[in-house]
């Protein structure tokens, strides 16, 4: 046996894990020793990391579809398929009739790949992944006020604070060696302050559990900030030397009472004035936050609100502080990083700006297009509307992730053309017309960046399946049959060096270099050939940091007579995105085998529901049968789901309202309706449109 030193593919953590190999397969995972972010730790998932990759249902082959069936086919026939109909697309309707859709589980590498033959070969910049419903309030939000939207420290920094507070984030569950460190901190004599509509297992160990109403994120956050402006203890130094001017925001606010706030919330007053002091006092308070402060249509300015409270009370640019956006896949922050968005290059470079397109124009010897790209939702739309004929879909599923699973399915078919390069035969996968079969991350070199900036090696432990292929050799022999040689680097390690001559903030990283040091935290430049675990330390990007007034904006859609109750989403400890890989282990499933609605224990006596019953849910966009869990977990009149079972899809209830700076869907918020089934009857499970219209047998 050997042990392969790797990278764990799930969450935004990064963990250090070894890959146990044996006679050609991955029979066991280990935690690295000593790995800067794990520390020799790992969870549930991370230890089940073998049975995501192993070759029981891995694609190993391409697939064509022909008359609603898949063949086998040689990658010659599949690639030319691929490039054909993507010509002709480029020929019917230009650049802006073909879109790329990458991938958060993919390396650098492979985004970075995935952007320059969207930009360089189909010359658009119609280019996006799904830190579109996850973090692009954090990229645009933070952008505003400070000029940078990703997590500002280091996981390490968790040691170092007084004060943790958590927003939106169920952190045990999906971060759970973050969360372990937060408890730890706490059981040191770090105060944790938990902000969350779920009773979750990190708010019922907190020393404050603020339970705010769904929605009223914002309200809280204005709420907080107003206290302390109130009594003086905002860090006026601080405001003085590195901010703009607070009083508009102070204007903005002062009206806000604390007992406005109590009823907008439902947080009682004295816990409001408590977590304000706590904060505004601490030496060092560390503020993390997740997708229950994103995936909301007022996700940029929930994430000003965030913004505002840390830079008025001083709490960024030192250890032990921070903005901490935690990521939710392993390499989201790397996709975002590479510039797999339709509005910036890697290193978040502007499309807007002409000189960033000349740049990239000469270094890829293609002409740049001066037309704004669209986001994965904005492709969905265009699909319907006939205005975009083919797209490549890497890595992602957005039939069971996106909101409104009805609407995408529907967009999918509505193309002319669909090509999907995946592990196994995803729900996405069955709809396309040619499937492409990837390798996994234990069969190929590359980098992830976790949540915390850190750049972090994988190499290959195994031989892939098949005829299994990476992602970048995958585009760079479409670019050669589409007429573009920029894509032929000789290994992963030319290309990571291509983009670190690109893009400022990673120019002094190079593979040695990540290996030495366990992995670097850009920027990693001449300024900090080290790499930079803690940001914002002097200056912002923007120069001084910027406090914006923000207003609450409730949910699109709020409970009413029809649809009674108010509906959210989740994910659980031992489950992990759309199921595919999780849901491959015996272990995890045997934790967690089937969906669930969490309901509080009064809502199902009124409903005359038992634990367990199965249950019909109604939103205006779909249906859905499922099992009920009394809990209070839940406050009263609240419902929640977790999004990672294709037989009771919840995203297909959700609401497609967007945020009008980012384009995030509403996710964490609609209304629904819940009918009681007969006692003794089980949920049927849900076939998808998708299913029914492109069902594929081998």
């Amino acid at each position: 046996m050997r042990v392969t030193p790797s990278i764990c593919t799930f969450c935004g953590v990064g963990c250090g894990i070894g890959l146990r190999v044996e006679e050609g397969w991955v029979i066991g995972v280990e935690p690295q020793p000593g790995h800067p972010v794990s520390q020799g730790q790992l969870c549930a998932k991370g230890w089940s990391s073998s049975f995501a990759v192993d070759p029981g249902n891995r694609l190993t082959t391409p697939l064509i579809k022909e008359h609603g069936r898949f063949r086998p086919a040689s990658w010659d026939e599949a690639l030319q398929r691929v490039a054909d109909e993507f010509g002709a697309a480029l020929q019917a309707l230009g650049p802006q009739g073909v879109g790329v859709i990458s991938c958060a589980r993919a390396t650098n590498e492979d985004n970075y790949a995935a952007q320059k033959f969207a930009r360089a070969v189909l010359g658009t910049h119609n280019v996006d992944h799904c830190a579109r419903i996850c973090h692009s309030p954090s990229v645009a939000g933070l952008a505003r006020t400070l000029g940078s939207g990703a997590m500002s420290n280091s996981i390490a920094d968790i040691d170092l604070a007084e004060v943790i507070l958590v927003i939106g984030a169920d952190v045990t569950e999906n971060h759970a060696m973050i969360g372990a460190r937060m408890l730890r901190a706490q059981a040191r004599g770090a105060k944790l302050i938990v902000v969350d509509p779920r009773k979750t297992r990190l708010a019922r160990l907190a020393d404050l559990h603020l339970q705010l109403r769904l929605g009223s994120n914002i309200a809280l956050l204005n709420g907080l900030l107003q206290i302390i402006l109130a009594n003086g203890w905002e860090n006026r130094a601080f405001l003085a030397a590195r901010c703009e001017d607070i009083e508009p925001l102070r204007r903005h606010l002062a009206g806000v009472t604390v007992e406005q706030t109590s009823a907008q919330t439902g947080i009682a007053a004295a816990d409001l004035e408590r977590v304000a002091y706590l904060f505004s006092h601490a030496k060092t308070a560390f503020t993390a936050y997740g997708m229950g402060i994103t995936q909301f249509q007022s996700g940029t300015n929930n994430v000003i609100a965030v913004s505002n409270l840390v830079l008025a009370c001083g709490q960024i640019g030192r250890p032990g502080t921070g903005i901490n956006p935690l990521r939710g896949q392993n390499n989201v922050q790397g996709a975002c990083d590479m510039g797999c968005l339709p509005n910036v290059y890697p290193g978040y470079q502007a499309v807007s700006d002409p000189a960033v397109r000349a740049k990239f124009a000469a270094a890829w010897g293609r002409p740049q297009s001066d037309q704004s790209g669209l986001t994965s939702l904005g492709m969905t739309k265009a699909a319907l509307a006939g205005e975009l004929r083919a797209l490549m879909i890497m890595g992602e599923e957005p039939v069971l992730t996106d909101p409104d699973q009805n609407h995408v399915a529907s967009a999918l078919a509505a193309l002319d053309f669909l090509v999907v390069v995946e592990l196994t035969l995803t729900e996405t996968a069955r709809m396309a017309d040619v499937v492409l079969p990837a390798v996994a991350f234990s069969e190929k070199h590359g980098t992830f960046t976790n949540c915390e900036r850190r750049v972090q090696r994988i190499r290959p432990a195994i031989a892939p399946p098949g005829t299994a292929r990476g992602d970048w050799q995958i585009l760079a022999e479409l670019a050669t049959r589409l007429g573009c040689r920029g894509l032929d680097w000789a290994d992963a390690e030319a290309v990571f060096d291509e983009m670190a001559q690109l893009t400022p903030s990673f120019s002094a990283m190079t593979y040695a270099g990540l290996d030495l040091h366990q992995g670097l935290q850009w920027p990693c430049n001449a300024a900090n050939p080290q790499g930079s675990p803690v940001l914002h330390v002097e200056a912002f990007p923007i120069g001084r940091a910027r406090l914006l007034p923000v207003s609450q904006v409730e949910p699109d859609e709020l409970p009413d007579a029809e649809y009674p109750f108010a509906f959210t989403t989740h994910r659980l400890h031992f489950h992990y995105g759309g199921g595919s890989m999780t849901r491959k282990s015996p272990l995890l499933e045997r934790e967690t085998p089937a969906a669930l609605l969490f309901m509080h224990p009064e809502d199902g006596i009124a409903l005359g529901l038992r634990d367990q019953q199965a249950v019909g849910v109604r939103s205006r966009r779909g249906y859905l049968e499922t099992r009920v869990h009394l809990t209070d977990d839940v406050p009263r009149g609240t419902l929640a789901m977790p999004y990672h079972f294709r037989e009771a899809p919840c995203n297909r209830l959700t609401n497609g309202a967007q945020d009008p700076v980012s384009k995030m869907p509403e996710l964490k918020a609609c209304a629904v309706a819940v009918v009681p089934l007969a006692v003794g009857v089980a949920p049927r499970a849900q076939a998808g449109a998708w299913q029914e219209s492109a069902h594929a047998s081998l």
